[in-house]
């Protein structure tokens, strides 16, 4: 551990945070300040660093972390991460950690005073009458009471919006495909399709993830289904709600207001949404206040001392610290990627999910491997970063029940992972995975009742379907005329002419209507794409 003239580890401060964050450091760093982002103050001061505090302006990218040597810790203050290269981190063995739940009661709040500033008009009527302009009859509004409110995504901050705004005498309903029904209604909150909720809500706020399944979500299609008396409040992430399709929307009257914090290209200075009197718009300050960032410093500086005192690190986000055995080590980055897939193939969060593992690796404690593909299986649901300690939270918010199995014996492999989940209709999906060779290489070993030896890769798909001469070639058709290269791919079927399992390995995103339309050409009974990027 690298050393300044005090003997004692060195934690680079390269942005402003409270002075409560430096007091959670406590008195075993010597701590430096810098300014993170000029290029030419931030370089040569990183170089002899252990860890490195930021907010968003710091970029810790390849650069600078090919200069900092000695650099065991990147913290950002905050949730994001698109200042920090994570992958080039976790090549040079750095540990990233964010503060995954310091800003959630401040998104929230922002997403209700949204909601609240676009039924009455508030920020309109504020600048007319500083202007000198008395318009009470231009800027009437809308009660809130008795109208009913849709929430895309039921998340922590989606939970808190619907809390809130209940209070307010709304009717809460909410889509969300990974949240059960009963534990929706725990909270007084009805599920419904997304179709449904498009069609019946006056008030719509949305608390998704980004991903390519959700940019663009609500677009054209779905804003021609809304009510005329729409007002739609996008503080979650930019391109979720389609900004081409909503000025659209607006300009023809189909939506009566919006109220935006995030944006597709940020910073956003100008954008045809500006141009109208009914869109409320702000900076992206779902986590500017005092409190969150307080938060965000205190837990940050907290994981700096677990981290530089070798001891477990909950919200790291790419490498667990603590003591691991080594043989099992390899295996997490594989059972997180296990756990993402066994989410796309199922659709949904299960109702029971069980990770069993087996082979001579059960002679360790194996609990951090369950934890790895509990953190895969919320990866890419929910609209907050996932880490060992808080995914078994996210499956106790949704009424999962989660099981770690265990056995020395394993007939076909060394070692070997299995995501198993029972899902709301009783079916049964499954996906296992092993570590192949000295490179540790990561390959598929079944999916459900059919064998395979396939490796993982970035992009995946699997479909189902009845076997018959042909099928392989009418997909490789329809996959070379959309341009999209196959790497790998395995038929597995219990006998001719019976249930089949086709899976590939592409070199690119199958988009979602090519994949339909390969679903529909061989009759497939389920068509799921994966996406591991």
């Amino acid at each position: 551990m690298s050393t300044a003239s005090t003997g004692k580890p060195v934690v680079l401060i390269a942005e402003e945070l409270s002075p409560a964050t430096v007091e959670a450091l406590g008195p075993d760093f010597e701590i430096r300040h810098c300014n993170g982002a000029d290029r030419a103050e931030l370089l040569p001061a990183i170089a002899g660093v252990d860890a490195i505090l930021v907010r968003s302006a710091t970029k810790v990218d390849a650069e600078a972390i090919a200069l900092a040597k000695k650099l065991k810790v990147v913290a950002r203050a905050g949730v994001g991460l698109d200042n920090v290269d994570v992958s080039t981190a976790t090549k040079a063995g750095v540990m990233v950690v964010n503060a995954p739940t310091s800003n959630i009661v401040t998104a929230a709040e922002l997403a209700c005073g949204l909601l609240v500033a676009t039924a009455r008009n508030i920020p309109q009527a504020s600048a007319a009458l500083k202007n000198g302009e008395w318009k009470r009859s231009k800027y009437t509004g809308v009660e809130l009471s008795e109208k009913t409110l849709g929430v895309v995504g039921l998340g922590r901050i989606g939970v808190l919006v619907a809390q809130r705004m209940s209070a307010f005498g709304m009717k809460v309903v909410a889509y969300d495909p990974y949240v059960q029904p009963a534990r929706a209604a725990q909270m007084g909150v009805k599920l419904l399709s997304l179709d449904e909720l498009l069609e019946v809500s006056d008030f719509i706020s949305v608390h998704l993830p980004k991903t390519p399944e959700t940019v663009g979500l609500i677009g054209d299609e779905a804003l021609h289904k809304v009510k005329p008396e729409l007002r739609i409040v996008n503080a979650a992430r930019g391109g979720i709600v389609d900004e081409v399709a909503l000025a659209a929307a607006l300009k023809e009257g189909r939506v009566a207001g919006a109220g935006l914090d995030v944006f597709s290209q940020e910073p956003c200075t100008e954008s045809p949404l500006f141009e109208f009197d009914n869109v409320v718009v702000t900076p992206h300050l779902g986590a500017s206040t005092g409190e969150a960032q307080e938060k965000a410093g205190i837990a940050v500086a907290r994981s700096v001392r677990l981290a530089l005192a070798g001891e477990l690190v909950p919200d790291a986000v790419n490498v667990q610290g603590g003591v691991i055995a080594e043989d099992v080590r390899p295996g997490l980055p594989l059972a997180e990627k296990l756990g993402r897939i066994f989410t796309a193939l199922a659709g949904e969060v299960a109702v029971r999910l069980d990770v069993e593992v087996y082979g001579e690796i059960t002679q360790h404690d194996v609990k951090v491997l369950e934890l790895s593909a509990l953190k895969g299986v919320f990866e890419d649901i929910v609209d907050e970063t996932v880490s060992y300690v808080n995914a078994p939270l996210f499956a106790q918010e949704r009424g999962v029940e989660v099981r770690l199995t265990t056995s020395s014996e394993s007939s076909e492999h060394r070692n070997v992972v299995t995501v198993r989940g029972t899902l709301s209709d009783g079916e049964e999906v499954s996906i296992s995975g092993t570590l192949a060779g000295h490179k540790h290489q990561q390959k598929i070993v079944a999916v459900g009742e059919y064998d395979v030896d396939l490796a993982l890769a970035d992009h995946m798909a699997f479909l189902r379907y009845t076997d018959r001469p042909g099928v392989v070639g009418t997909l490789g058709r329809i996959l070379g005329e959309a341009g999209i290269n196959i790497a790998g791919m395995q038929v597995s079927r219990a006998a001719a002419g019976g249930a089949a399992l086709v899976a590939l390995t592409v070199d690119d995103t199958i988009p979602q209507p090519v994949l339909t339309e390969i679903a529909e050409e061989i009759g497939a009974s389920s068509a799921r794409s994966v996406n591991l990027v």
